[in-house]
């Protein structure tokens, strides 16, 4: 959606309250690593797998993406691999955190303006914490993880849940920005009432029609200002 957002400066004096993080394809770049994970596992189980399907399942939960490979012949459980997916994966971060272009900047001038920041992912709790642990100092002010008993993605309850941990009413989530990349998040995101974004530049997925408030591609020049521009330019229509 464009949006002329510095005329919609200059109608209102809304303040951006936080920002609402994706972790996988928004903040880093390991959605490469879920699908190795995915197409190893179901050929090592007599299962069918390729990454054109490992696209079609990105950001949904591990749930839904094990079933997804146990119907299409992987001889695992749910549970069996959602694990063997998670220790790929964890493997995989602790030797290198495939932080996205210019996030890690975007995280500490948010920090140094006051603005909090919330980790949402339907990954587990080792995943986020890991990504949290490495993110600058005081990035985070805190997470919402898959094994949190929360529904996941595209539930609007994991983005409640991080406007709660801030004292945010879900009649103030406007005031938010989100900021997710596949469909599963999008509408978890924009359900919860939040000011949604999609991050187009580190995905396959054509999300063009999806419930977001507007794209950002990359975030190259990104600052606390254009993210405050949107929440003014959503208030103003």
């Amino acid at each position: 959606m464009a949006i002329n957002t510095t005329a919609a400066q200059n109608t209102t004096n809304h303040k951006l309250s936080a920002v609402f993080w994706d972790m996988d394809g928004t903040l880093i770049d390991s959605e490469p690593y879920w699908h190795d994970a995915e197409i190893q596992i179901a050929k090592e189980h007599g299962g069918e797998w390729n990454e054109e399907l490992a696209w079609q399942y990105s950001g949904g939960s591990l749930k839904d993406v094990a079933e997804a490979m146990i119907a299409r012949g992987t001889k695992m459980g749910v549970e069996e691999i959602g694990n063997a997916m998670v220790d790929y994966v964890a493997q995989k971060e602790q030797i290198e955190v495939p932080w996205v272009p210019d996030v890690l900047n975007l995280l500490q001038k948010l920090a140094d303006a006051g603005i909090p920041s919330i980790l949402v992912s339907n990954s587990p709790r080792r995943l986020v914490e890991n990504i949290v642990n490495h993110a600058p100092k005081g990035a985070f002010a805190g997470y919402i993880c898959g094994d949190d008993g929360y529904a996941t993605k595209p539930s609007s309850e994991p983005y409640l849940a991080a406007g709660k941990l801030l004292g945010i009413s879900a009649q103030n989530m406007k005031y938010c920005i989100a900021i997710e990349d596949s469909f599963a998040g999008l509408k978890s995101a924009a359900a919860s009432g939040a000011t949604t974004l999609a991050q187009t530049a580190y995905s396959n997925l054509d999300v063009s029609n999806g419930p977001q408030f507007a794209d950002i591609h990359g975030y190259e020049d990104v600052t606390p200002q254009t993210l405050e521009r949107y929440i003014i330019a959503r208030i103003a229509q």
